[in-house]
């Protein structure tokens, strides 16, 4: 066999046995790609906050008196001073009693329904040009004065995992949490549905003329 015909030879065979050495260090039924997470990198995701008994609540804690001073440099911005708000930004305290009025202010104080959750908002999504970056304390200590802008908690209240949720909010109560309906009590299907949750089409827009169809500008640009 000629040089020129086994140099491709070669590479062939080196290709076919490097794909099969990958094969083989890949995990079954996987493509080998990435890496599996620690559980340091997990811990770095796993964040999230449970409403009604604040499962997933950090160690640390903060005060009211704390919980001002980092408002003033984080917050007051956009939120004002006292939770009023700036401009288009929304307010955070007061509304009490709002929530059946034709213009309604839903803040901590008149429409959250859980203390934690109120953490958990704080700590993964503020402040607005950088969330995610404040230490578990100064939320803790953000959720404390918020909460006691809204009159909820006093002035020497620290927050932390274990007093959050012992806190009760004003709006806790006028929430539903289940579905009264009666047709929601049926088991849910996906196919071959019957009873309430059965769905049975009577008639389609196909074929009425429902959606005028004129020629204009847009119709002669997409036709180019």
């Amino acid at each position: 066999m000629s040089s020129s015909r086994r140099l491709p030879l070669l590479l062939s065979a080196g290709v076919i046995a490097a794909a099969g050495a990958f094969a083989s260090a890949a995990e079954p039924g996987h493509f080998g790609y990435g890496q599996r997470a620690t559980p340091e990198q997990i811990a770095g995701w796993d964040i999230d906050v449970r409403g009604d008994d604040g499962m997933g609540l950090p160690a640390g804690k903060g005060t009211v008196e704390k919980g001002s001073q980092v408002f003033a440099d984080q917050c007051a911005a956009c939120h004002g001073t006292f939770g009023e708000g700036e401009g288009r930004y929304p307010k955070l305290a007061g509304g009490t009693g709002t929530l059946r009025d034709d213009r309604p202010e839903p803040t901590v104080g008149s429409y959250w329904p859980f203390a934690p959750t109120l953490f958990d908002y704080i700590n993964r999504a503020m402040p607005f040009p950088t969330p995610h970056t404040l230490s578990a304390d100064d939320v803790y200590a953000l959720t404390a004065y918020i909460l006691n802008l809204n009159d909820i908690v006093p002035n020497d209240f620290v927050a932390d995992r274990e007093s959050l949720p012992k806190v009760k909010m004003p709006n806790r109560d006028h929430f539903t949490w289940t579905d009264p309906r009666p047709d929601t009590e049926a088991t849910s299907c996906m196919n071959a549905c019957t009873g309430p949750l059965g769905v049975k089409i009577t008639s389609t827009a196909e074929g009425k003329d429902l959606t005028p169809r004129t020629t204009g500008p847009l119709d002669t640009m997409q036709s180019q």
